[in-house]
């Protein structure tokens, strides 16, 4: 797959990106293909270019709209989750948000539909991916409660939002051998990673997190 790489990276930023990187190891992430997915897609292009210097510290920043772009250590924690032990396949992100997390896992994917229930934030984040001409996305503005029955089913599910449970469309459409990762919870959320396996649904639940709440409809 083409590498959107640090092409047109001031040093600075090359910089903070590494240290970045360098961080998410020292807070236990492991698997090489999470760290090189995260190192190759410049988060500082999908933020405001107020909040470009930010760009790499280890913190969710806003993106306007009451959504926010998740922390980069909750972005790898959760893919690592649903890459460990296999490959990620074809993937379906509910929350696309700015594109940063899609642009991530296309790294990782065969292919990624992303939906966005937000229409100006989905345009922003088909502006951002242009920018570093990534290919295997597709991004569609809907209710993510939803899903995307038309593509399914997916072999990787991740949710962008907490939901108090599953959305029941998500789990129908999660293929026999696949995993789903979402923030669980209202006040108090929880990472929660639901496999299919031939024995029916398994849940494991990790760490405290923090999400924007996940709401029904489009605008």
């Amino acid at each position: 797959m083409s590498s959107p790489g640090l092409t047109g990276i001031g040093m600075t930023s090359q910089r903070t990106h590494a240290r970045m990187i360098e961080r998410l190891r020292e807070q236990g992430v492991r698997d090489v293909r999470v760290l090189h997915a995260l190192g190759q897609v410049p988060r500082h292009l999908f933020l405001d270019p107020a909040l470009a210097s930010r760009a790499y510290d280890d913190t969710a920043l806003p993106l306007g709209f009451s959504q926010t772009i998740s922390q980069p250590y909750v972005v790898a924690r959760m893919i690592e989750l649903l890459i460990n032990g296999r490959e990620l396949g074809k993937t379906l992100e509910i929350g696309a948000g700015c594109g940063y997390q899609a642009a991530v896992l296309a790294m990782l994917s065969k292919q990624v539909f992303a939906v966005e229930r937000i229409a100006p934030l989905l345009a922003r984040a088909r502006e951002n991916l242009k920018q570093i001409k990534l290919t295997r996305i597709r991004l569609k503005h809907a209710d993510g409660n939803l899903g995307l029955p038309e593509a399914a089913p997916f072999d990787t599910i991740i949710l962008a939002a907490a939901a108090a449970s599953v959305p029941h469309a998500l789990l129908e459409q999660l293929a026999p051998g696949g995993r789903l990762v979402m923030p669980l919870g209202g006040a108090t959320q929880v990472i929660c990673l639901i496999e299919r396996t031939s024995d029916g649904l398994v849940e494991s639940r990790f760490d405290a997190v923090r999400f924007v709440p996940m709401l029904p409809g489009v605008e």
